[in-house]
């Protein structure tokens, strides 16, 4: 059917028919039901969506970050650290694929250390290790030789790639987002669901004024696209509301610059606002599809 064909039907449906719609109550369990269920899904879909999109970032991110970037750990006597770092970052600056390499301050390391011992950590009265941080070039180095040449020349130091930290890392963020795939799966199953239950629930409800109807010629068809009309406004109706509210919920959240923690930084950014405008279309769309397969079923059950 062509989208000239399907205008003329897509407005009728809109208009409704003031004969047809007495066979649907305005008011009542039902209408309540559709309304409340629909806003609170497409609440629930905005989160999902949102966790869906932030760990799909998340996760790039840190594969970016962590796959540019090594350490180099130097342990060895307080006498020998210094004569050991620099051996090591004359090492690092001659080995192809790095691109800087650079021994961390005591103050960086306070900084490491202080959210598990304090900020006022005396760094410098403790035997902790001196770290180097490795950055990458665009092609990376040659790991397994870099290791030969450090145990040979630098015997204190341990070099860490990250490869152990940035696997697991992308494959929680990876399952995060199939998570939110599938509860966006699982609240659209339980919006049809629960439209379901609440069309047939009207339709029995209203037998007796189907009956008349049916006895004027009503044909079921006709009957039925009053409660789809019904339905589906209500499920748009109340997914737009439950969508504003999801924004805003979100819209609060607060941002990864203000908070720099682990959870924050989990709204959408830039086009990504944009995606949860179709939420309502969608909760519509359910609710049609829905909603016309229970009332001709239904229908079909009672003549």
């Amino acid at each position: 059917m062509s989208g000239a064909a399907r205008l003329p039907k897509l407005l009728a449906l809109l208009a409704g028919d003031a004969q047809a719609d007495r066979a649907v109550p305005p008011t009542g369990f039902t209408a309540r039901l559709t309304v409340f269920t629909a806003a609170a899904m497409a609440f629930l879909a905005v989160f999902a969506l949102a966790l869906s999109l932030a760990t799909g970032r998340l996760a790039e991110r840190w594969g970016d970050e962590l796959a540019r970037t090594s350490t180099l750990r130097i342990s060895s006597p307080a006498e020998q650290m210094a004569i050991q770092t620099e051996a090591a970052l004359r090492v690092l600056s001659t080995t192809p694929g790095i691109a800087e390499a650079r021994a961390l301050t005591s103050q960086e390391q306070r900084d490491l250390l202080s959210p598990w011992f304090g900020p006022e950590l005396p760094v410098e009265l403790l035997q902790v290790p001196a770290l180097i941080e490795i950055v990458e070039d665009a092609d990376g180095y040659d790991a397994i030789g870099l290791r030969a040449r450090l145990a040979a020349e630098v015997p204190g130091a341990v070099l860490d790639d990250h490869t152990r930290w940035r696997r697991p890392l992308i494959e929680a963020a990876g399952r995060l987002r199939l998570m939110g795939n599938v509860s966006l799966l699982l609240i659209a199953g339980a919006t049809a669901a629960m439209i379901t239950l609440a069309a047939q629930a009207a339709l029995a409800a209203n037998a007796q004024v189907i009956q008349v109807l049916r006895l004027v010629g009503a044909r079921d068809v006709y009957i039925a696209r009053a409660f789809v009309r019904r339905f589906t406004l209500r499920a748009l109706t109340g997914a737009a509301v439950g969508t504003v509210a999801g924004l805003l919920g979100v819209f609060l959240l607060p941002s990864a610059d203000a908070a720099g923690g682990f959870l924050t930084g989990l709204g959408f950014q830039g086009w990504g606002w944009l995606l949860p405008l179709v939420i309502p279309v969608i909760a519509a769309a359910i609710a049609f599809v829905a909603t016309r397969q229970a009332a001709l079923r239904t229908l079909n059950r009672q003549s």
